[in-house]
């Protein structure tokens, strides 16, 4: 199997200050190409402490993608460090500053002096192209490994790996294939009470049942060698049969997404009023093109002792008001307690829970809430009950 790794560089990422959104994006491209990622190690604006990982991995991985320190600045270190560490001088490629002047010509403006440091690569190295930005990425050979250099701009680095160093992977090594991944996504049932169902059947050989949790969602996985597709189809209508109810969508995706294409699909229109939830559902759920045809929010104080049949009232009168053949209602928290209210042409249903803070801070609480009232769209959508039973929620009365 070949061992491929990445090492990030930079303080800002070393230190938190940023979050390397590369790396997340790398590993799941790569594992879609065959080419999963083994392990993957940070570094600070440190000269020494690169070529000291760089020569270490050297020695242990097949592949290492470097990102970062590429720029024009002093704390750009990379292919300083990558010549030390190959034991050879830094040279000038003519013909990447030609590619940069013409870069800022096309943009009407001059290339600075210190950009000049952009086309500064390890003479032993072989320039990738940028279309993007003016930092050339590069690749090298150190000792059992091929080193790939990349920018830490997302734009640049992701157009630098999809059309130099996967294609370039790939030619030396056809013979891998992209594992197959079924994967489903739940909300309404913890992780550890799927697992209880699940993980005790036996699985063929490479084959790996994985849980992701992601308050208040949690994911199925099922990946293997596509030569097991057979078997693990079998096993995945199993775990699709242990999730039930509780799947919100297979494969890729989001709960708002498929949200907008089923009622698209429907031609019907939703309308929204919120209170505990802030405008968080408005939001989720216009940037996934849902079609909304107006709402309010109101504030909580607003709403302290509404009770769940003056926000039944509530979601039927706003769908009036705007025309919506559907209304969603989240009320306010008060004294533990929360209403939500669903109105569909053939009558309004709705619930009060009993929520309390516990460990969880309030985006995350406003989230879950955000969670059930959509799933109580999709519920009507796929014609059931409204209103779900949750193991881990009380309910204290539904209509």
């Amino acid at each position: 199997m070949l061992r491929v790794e990445m090492l990030s560089t930079g303080e800002e990422v070393l230190h938190g200050q940023i979050v390397d959104s590369n790396a997340a994006w790398l590993a799941k491209y790569l594992f879609d190409q065959g080419l999963p990622m083994t392990s993957r190690e940070t570094v600070g604006d440190s000269l020494e402490e690169l070529v000291s990982v760089m020569l270490e991995r050297s020695h242990i991985a097949d592949v290492l993608i470097v990102n970062g320190g590429l720029g024009p600045t002093s704390d750009d270190l990379s292919a300083q460090a990558a010549a030390k560490a190959c034991g050879v001088e830094l040279i000038e490629d003519a013909d990447w500053i030609a590619t940069m002047e013409s870069f800022f010509a096309q943009r009407g403006r001059p290339m600075a002096e210190s950009n000049r440091k952009q086309a500064q690569i390890p003479s032993n190295a072989e320039v990738l192209d940028n279309p993007v930005g003016t930092a050339c990425g590069f690749t090298l050979k150190l000792n059992r490994c091929q080193l790939f250099f990349t920018p830490g701009v997302p734009s640049e680095f992701k157009v630098m790996v999809e059309q130099q160093i996967v294609p370039r992977l790939h030619r030396a090594h056809p013979a891998l294939e992209a594992p197959l991944c079924l994967r489903l996504t739940t909300f309404g049932r913890g992780e550890s009470d799927l697992a209880s169902e699940l993980d005790g059947q036996p699985l063929p050989e490479g084959v790996a049942l994985g849980y992701r949790s992601s308050s208040p969602i949690i994911e199925l996985k099922l990946t293997g060698p596509r030569a097991q597709e057979t078997a693990m189809r079998e096993i995945w209508e199993r775990i699709r049969e242990v999730a039930g109810e509780s799947t919100i969508f297979e494969g890729f995706g989001s709960l708002p997404a498929r949200l907008a294409e089923r009622l698209l699909e429907q031609n019907l229109r939703l309308a929204i009023s919120e209170s505990f939830t802030g405008g968080l559902l408005n939001w989720r759920l216009q940037n996934a093109e849902v079609p909304l045809v107006g709402g309010d929010l109101i504030p909580v104080d607003g709403t302290e002792d509404e009770t769940l049949s003056a926000l039944l009232a509530r979601a039927q009168l706003l769908a009036e008001r705007t025309g919506a053949q559907l209304a969603l209602a989240i009320g306010a928290l008060s004294e533990n307690r929360l209403s939500l209210a669903l109105h569909t042409p053939g009558g309004t249903s709705g619930m009060t829970i009993e929520y309390t803070a516990g460990r969880h801070g309030l985006e995350l609480r406003q989230e879950t809430i955000a969670m059930m009232a959509m799933d109580m769209l999709r519920r009507y959508l796929n014609e059931w009950p409204v209103v779900a039973d949750y193991p881990w929620i009380n309910v204290l009365e539904k209509v």
